[in-house]
């Protein structure tokens, strides 16, 4: 057999590292093409998402443009401009968004609540201000005071009542044996009913109803001053807790009854607000968070993940997270919720679970409540 020459080995070598050159700078070439194409592709549905505002209502826009400093680049946000929040999805519902900023600048704003609830529990939230005076009730009078206030139902002129079925306290206060169909917190008003004996036990004994005093007891006295409700009906808690020297603000919307106005009207702090918001308290300041009831299955999962790792955000080292009778399924407590509260880091002080039985013990619903201590030392 003839050998080959050396210098057609030579020529061989040659054409197989051009070959491979060849080969290596197209994959290259192929990768940067599609890592740019994706990039650029991303770039544009953003720009788009930004700079499409044909749709969007003037006014809107003046509220959302960037407003320059009047002196100049201020150094705690390193910018010299401002621009107001809002929820991302405000741009998602044009035709609800400029009904709700179609307006008379320095005028009387539309009579339209239930226009702005559902934008903002569609997630347009914080709502954009406007530049209107809203609808105040007519022969408005003084609230009671301190302490008469607490327990006393104020009077039907602190409410603008458009918005809701009911156009007095006396109908919502008959409403859970007037009504068939179902309203949030139907029997809440009536302060002489059932919210007069919550959290009035002295003992709970083990079982799902935690007394007040039982959860202040978990800490040395006087350390838990302030906290929140969130989901806090008609802020029967807040009033429970002030009446310990503990400050709560109560979040609530206004779900066909103006749960904010007597909030506030008993003298207590209302915050209107969707459980879809990030919690405005800055990391480590309050002592104590409650939930009852709105903290349940009927949240996605991903948003309640958030949501109880906000909770852990807003509590100080020490603080109380009261888990108060949440709702769930047999199955879905042990695969999803179990696990999804145990990950966010929080301290077992009471964790009870019970059978719901009202509807039947066919349904296999549950409740847990559960009393969680951020931790003291190395909580993050």
């Amino acid at each position: 057999m003839d050998s080959v020459s050396p210098h057609k080995l030579k020529n061989i070598s040659t054409n197989i590292f051009f070959i491979f050159i060849l080969f290596s700078t197209n994959l290259i070439t192929f990768f940067l093409s599609s890592t740019f194409s994706s990039s650029y592709s991303i770039l544009d549905s953003a720009t788009k998402f930004v700079s499409d505002t044909s749709n969007l209502p003037a006014e809107f826009l003046t509220f959302t443009s960037g407003q320059k400093l009047p002196l100049g680049r201020n150094k705690n946000f390193d910018s010299n401009t401002i621009y107001p929040s809002i929820g991302k999805a405000c741009t998602l519902f044009p035709n609800e968004l400029r009904r709700y900023m179609t307006y008379d600048i320095n005028s009387s704003c539309p009579d339209d609540e239930i226009l702005a609830q559902k934008l903002l529990l569609k997630g347009c939230e914080p709502l954009p201000r406007r530049r209107c005076r809203p609808a105040a009730p007519k022969n408005y009078m003084e609230p009671y005071s301190l302490p008469d206030s607490l327990w006393t139902t104020p009077s039907d002129s602190s409410v603008v009542w458009t918005a809701y079925t009911c156009k007095s306290y006396s109908c919502l206060i008959n409403r859970s044996k007037m009504q068939k169909a179902f309203d949030d917190c139907k029997d809440c008003f009536d302060l002489k009913g059932r919210e007069k004996r919550r959290w009035t036990a002295l003992k709970s004994n083990g079982g799902l109803d935690f007394t007040i005093d039982e959860v202040i007891g978990a800490k040395k006295p006087g350390t838990i001053r302030i906290g929140l409700d969130i989901g806090g009906g008609v802020a029967t808690f807040a009033v429970r807790m002030k009446q310990r020297n503990v400050t709560i603000i109560t979040t609530s919307m206004n779900l066909n009854g103006p749960f904010n106005n007597f909030i506030a009207s008993r003298g207590v702090l209302p915050l209107y607000m969707s459980i879809s918001q990030r919690l405005p308290f800055f990391d480590n300041t309050l002592d104590i968070v409650h939930s009852m009831h709105v903290l349940s299955n009927w949240i996605p999962t991903d948003l309640m993940h958030f949501l109880m790792f906000d909770i852990y955000r807003v509590l100080r080292p020490g603080g109380l997270f009261w888990l108060d009778h949440f709702f769930c399924i047999g199955d879905q407590f042990e695969k999803v919720y179990k696990p999804l509260i145990e990950s966010v880091g929080f301290n077992k002080l009471k964790w009870v679970v019970g059978r719901k039985l009202d509807r039947g013990p066919e349904r296999d619903e549950m409740y847990l409540s559960a009393l969680l201590e951020k931790p003291l030392n190395n909580s993050w």
